[in-house]
């Protein structure tokens, strides 16, 4: 049956649509502009200034001097390494964390639930986080980035929600046939709450792939610096002459081209992870819409 909406609706409606389109232009050009600039002859983006609206002379030198210079690959290296590691453990800790939270039982599962609800209103400061880094010995070490931000508390009250709403007549059933908590959480849980998982999965990779005031705290080595606090140090710089090439052309090159590349190398991979996810991602928020 066709919808009728009022003169009012349909107004809203094409406000609605107008401000989704204007929003979305405002982040996709800056990007595609980032992208066409990364791949315009250096020399011509020193003469250019404005939005980018296709490549000018196209080049791929920008991104030669990029994968030429070693400490972008390490930050690559880095920055897997705390995102895969880092997100694994956020997600184990997560899922038992909420599955343990989501169960009806003793009044102090309750209390705890409040507590840890509260605790959403005060963050840790970084002094107090730092020394407590300090003081287990992990100044220096890639697991300073990881440990201090295992769970993140919105993430557990989502994944707790979701599963508090399974049925109990499942966990019951599964526990009458003789499974115990461990063969429920993996067999009967995760796979009914995947599309919350992938969600918060989501959230711990892109939270971790976007962190970089952590590594300039706690790392002491360059060697150990994740990407995006070399695209940092980059971004602030004058000129390219820090990176490999040693040449006289280099050093004449504008540092902007070299700048936007670095920005869609950091940016690409993050990129791609959305479109992986993002049937769970739209189930997830719409499970949730539905649950509230």
């Amino acid at each position: 049956m066709k919808v009728k909406y009022t003169v009012g609706e349909q107004i809203f409606h094409a406000f609605v649509v107008l401000v989704t389109i204007l929003l979305s232009l405002a982040v996709i050009i800056p990007l595609m502009s980032i992208v066409f600039a990364s791949f315009s002859d250096p020399f011509e983006v020193m003469k250019h200034s404005g939005i980018y609206w296709h490549p000018i002379k196209f080049s791929l030198y920008s991104y030669q001097m990029v994968f030429q210079d070693k400490s972008i690959i390490t930050g690559y290296l880095n920055t897997i390494f705390v995102v895969v590691v880092g997100t694994s453990i956020n997600l184990v800790l997560t899922i038992i964390s909420a599955y343990v939270l989501s169960r009806k039982g003793p009044m102090f599962v309750k209390f705890f639930t409040l507590m840890i609800v509260f605790t959403m209103y005060f963050q840790g400061g970084t002094i107090p986080t730092y020394i407590i880094v300090d003081k287990l010995g992990l100044v220096g070490s890639r697991w300073a980035l990881i440990l201090p931000s295992a769970v993140n508390t919105f993430n557990l009250v989502v994944l707790r929600t979701a599963m508090a709403a399974v049925p109990e007549s499942l966990p019951e059933s599964a526990m009458i046939d003789g499974a115990g908590h461990a063969t429920i959480l993996t067999y009967i849980m995760v796979p009914v709450t995947k599309a919350s998982i992938a969600v918060i999965t989501l959230y711990y990779a892109v939270s971790h792939w976007n962190s970089w005031f952590p590594a300039m705290i706690y790392l002491r080595k360059k060697s150990m610096y994740p990407l995006q606090l070399i695209l940092r140090t980059i971004l602030v710089q004058d000129d390219t002459s820090t990176m490999s090439s040693g040449s006289m052309e280099a050093l004449a090159l504008s540092s902007d081209s070299v700048k936007y590349a670095t920005i869609v190398v950091a940016t690409l991979p993050i990129l791609l992870i959305y479109p992986l996810l993002q049937k769970y991602f739209v189930k997830g928020v719409m499970v949730g819409a539905v649950k509230g």
